[in-house]
């Protein structure tokens, strides 16, 4: 029998949708675990609880394997070029998921800890959506 499934904090969730809903034209839907953000019809962030090694492909990638560990929430983004090489090899918080290399905007994990530095949050949700919008949108960023 699997884990019973835990829940985004609201209050982390409102947090996040206040970054991402700030971006042109980008909304917030439930995906089939946790909550993401789009533009158009792409995800640019992913937010998820990870308790009990469920579900199981995240927490394989953010080494939260087990009934037994603790319980985190881990925001995925799309990141290319230099921000991809920095985040995929820069440790904790981040890690790089093995389906995050299928695209050619890769897939990074950021474990949200209590810590988590909100500026750089912005920043990797800023660049993950500027990746996937359309080029006037992404050019009206700058």
């Amino acid at each position: 029998m699997p884990p019973p499934r835990t829940s985004v904090s609201p209050r982390l969730v409102t947090r996040l949708a206040r970054l991402c809903l700030a971006l042109p034209e980008s909304y917030q839907e439930t995906a089939w675990v946790g909550t993401r953000w789009m533009i158009r019809k792409r995800t640019f962030a992913h937010v998820v609880a990870i308790a009990g090694g469920w579900p199981p492909a995240y927490a394989r990638a953010a080494g939260s394997l087990g009934p037994l560990t603790t319980p985190v929430t881990v925001l995925t983004v799309r990141a290319a070029g230099a921000l991809y090489e920095t985040l995929r090899s820069a440790g904790a918080p981040y890690f790089q998921p093995a389906w995050g290399t299928r695209w050619g905007a890769h897939v990074i994990g950021m474990v949200l800890a209590k810590d988590v530095d909100w500026d750089e949050v912005a920043l990797v949700l800023t660049e993950s959506y500027r990746l996937l919008a359309p080029r006037k949108l992404a050019a009206s960023l700058r």
